[in-house]
């Protein structure tokens, strides 16, 4: 749509011109007034059935007890009065102010109150114009009138919901194509479908589940199918859209259906989680597109609190590198287990801005402290460490990006190094307890200068660990693959290419990468850390490993588009085979040997991995530390081979593909 910003001619400044644009607020006074007069007109047409209705109620509950004689007289004094009374007791107590077309239960419950009082205020009135009645014939009048109301209000509400279902369908052409299903006939699915069938984005026409039980059945009138109908019930009904009603499922079952749907061409959208649910965050009827995010890695784990607690409540905890992905997630957990004080260590000025004005916003009572400076300055971060009396540190500082730091060996080689050896000392010399090194599942036999100089980290802190006495720091290492939605991950960048038009790059068709939500890697490190006895390496379970290529695919078919490939030549977007990067791999590993053992927690392993002798890692790392001085890439990649044999940088799987 083209906006015209050409300037209007000038006017003659004779008279205002006070006529109303096209948004004037009158055409919505009189909407009002429309509105106003429809509620009105209802509320009269209720009046007069109850009206009628208390009548014949009266009546019908004389003439089954009384003599004719008895029935006129009753009928000559009370009738008027139990419509009179009856109306206003009524109206009174807000029955008239509910929605007929959501009239439910609990509001029907509610006119038994009210209808006791209109035969306690008529049987005050008989007694004081001594009309004498039998009890029976009160409780016939009760029963009458609250059984016809009752019914009314129901056969009202039945016809009113379909009427307006009619009038949706016909004043929105495009309903057509909104032909839905739930999938998931529980009790999430029936209140979704109570929510929903008024709702003119959605035409729902029947029910799915995998209960066997169910199939063939119906609920609120609609039939329940057995998914493995739906291709039949696509072509048949031209379904365009599935509504899960499943928030308990699986991630990898979840995962599975929303691929199969998605590749018949449907839209899917969920409801929110149980934990959304119960936590009364959402309601059912919050219905969201569904992320890719919410398919990848493994089912969440139940943290066990003494380990989460053990390293930072009632601590002192500074983060390093606190305003990346990782660094700023841990310190979100660290404030919310309790912590007495923490830091925040950055060198990127906007990122700890972010970050501390998070923090400062959900949190009143902990002590923050945002530092502006570099790991690798060893003095700057003894004197913090010495000033703030830090008990952990989180060492989440680095350069991780493959390519970049590929482009910049020296740069990268040296900011992780330095910064990792100025951590270590200051743990030393300040005295504090515990130390954690974030660390890459890309340290395992590296094809980049990126893992190798995270796999030379990792050897430092064993070496500084063996060195401390039982009395000493508690050094350890957490080594874990891909987080969904950090910086380097390829799910933003798909998500950019997608709204672009594509198309989706892919470096590899085989390409392979572990994937696990940020908040739960932090966890299992919080955990890690906390039982930690010394030169500790940490694995966590990350699920298992998924093709990038099929990511890409389902992602594409999540926004609602079409893969194009030589199966389907109309499709929306391609994926482009790129070639691996330099220093890439196929796959990620955890292990360099199979050396390991299970933990206290069934998602951490603990790994036994050789390393150099403390002599020879101190004698190379003084002639890399020389190499990087002179910024000598050569000599520093060499360096590199040396430091960690298993390191071939030149990638041997170009060969193969």
């Amino acid at each position: 749509m083209a906006f015209n910003f050409r300037p209007q001619p000038v006017q003659q400044l004779e008279l205002p011109d006070i006529s109303f644009p096209s948004k004037s607020p009158f055409p919505q006074i009189r909407l009002l007034k429309s509105s106003k007069s429809l509620v009105l007109l209802r509320r009269l047409v209720l009046l007069g059935f109850d009206s009628l209705l208390i009548v014949i109620a009266f009546l019908g509950s004389l003439l089954l007890v009384r003599s004719a004689d008895t029935l006129f007289l009753a009928t000559s004094k009370l009738l008027a009065l139990a419509v009179v009374s009856g109306l206003s007791i009524l109206l009174l107590s807000g029955w008239y102010r509910g929605l007929t077309r959501y009239t439910g239960s609990h509001s029907l419950y509610g006119l038994i109150p009210r209808t006791g009082s209109m035969v306690l205020l008529m049987m005050a009135f008989s007694y004081i114009l001594d009309i004498k009645l039998p009890i029976g014939s009160w409780f016939l009048y009760w029963t009458f009138f609250t059984g016809g109301a009752i019914a009314t209000r129901i056969v009202m509400r039945d016809l009113l919901i379909q009427q307006l279902s009619r009038q949706n369908f016909i004043g929105t052409p495009e309903l057509g194509s909104n032909i839905t299903m739930i999938y998931g006939a529980g009790s999430f699915g029936m209140e979704l479908f109570k929510s929903l069938r008024n709702d003119p984005r959605f035409r729902i026409i029947g029910f799915l589940d995998d209960d066997s039980l169910l199939h063939g059945r119906t609920l609120q009138n609609l039939r329940i199918d057995n998914p493995a109908r739906l291709p039949k019930l696509i072509e048949g009904y031209k379904i365009s859209k599935i509504l899960l009603a499943l928030p308990s499922l699986s991630r990898a079952r979840k995962r599975l259906l929303v691929d199969q749907l998605t590749h018949s061409g449907l839209e899917v959208l969920s409801i929110p989680s149980l934990a959304q649910l119960a936590g009364n965050e959402r309601i059912v009827s919050d219905l969201q597109t569904v992320a890719i995010e919410d398919l990848l890695g493994r089912e969440p784990s139940n943290p066990n609190p003494s380990l989460l607690e053990a390293s930072v409540s009632g601590k002192v905890v500074l983060v390093t590198g606190a305003g990346g992905s990782i660094g700023s997630e841990l310190c979100r957990q660290i404030i919310s287990l309790g912590a007495s004080k923490l830091l925040l260590l950055e060198q990127n000025e906007f990122t700890l801005y972010s970050i501390d004005n998070e923090l400062r916003s959900k949190n009143k009572k902990i002590p923050i402290h945002p530092v502006l400076g570099d790991v690798s300055n060893s003095k700057a971060l003894i004197a913090i460490c010495l000033k703030h009396n830090v008990q952990t540190l989180f060492h989440a500082a680095a350069y991780k990006h493959v390519p970049m730091v590929e482009s910049n060996i020296c740069a990268g080689v040296a900011n992780n190094i330095r910064s990792t050896t100025s951590v270590i000392e200051a743990v030393l010399v300040a005295g504090v307890e515990r130390l954690t090194l974030i660390s890459t599942d890309k340290a395992v036999r590296p094809t980049n200068a990126m893992g190798a100089s995270k796999r030379i980290c990792e050897m430092m802190i064993q070496s500084a660990a063996s060195s401390c006495g039982p009395d000493g720091p508690v050094l350890a290492m957490v080594r874990f693959g891909n987080v969904l939605g950090s910086s380097g991950s390829v799910i933003p960048l798909f998500h950019k290419q997608i709204s672009s038009g594509g198309p989706v790059t892919v470096t590899h068709p085989a390409v392979t990468r572990f994937f696990m939500t940020i908040p739960e890697a932090v966890q299992l490190v919080l955990q890690a850390t906390g039982m930690a006895k010394g030169g500790d390496l940490f694995l966590l379970d990350m699920g298992e490993p998924v093709r990038i290529a099929d990511l890409a695919r389902q992602m594409i078919e999540l926004s609602g588009l079409r893969l194009r490939d030589e199966n389907n030549p109309d499709g929306d977007i391609r994926i482009e085979y790129t070639g691996l990067r330099p220093g890439e791999k196929l796959y990620e590993e955890l292990l360099i040997t199979t050396r390991d053992q299970p933990t206290e927690h069934p998602l951490i392993r603990r790994a036994f991995e050789p390393s150099l002798s403390d002599y020879d890692l101190k004698s190379l790392l003084k002639e890399l530390e020389d190499a990087l001085s002179r910024w000598d890439e050569k000599d520093t990649s060499d360096l590199l081979q040396r430091l960690v044999p298993e390191y071939h940088r030149e990638n041997h799987l170009h060969d193969s593909n």
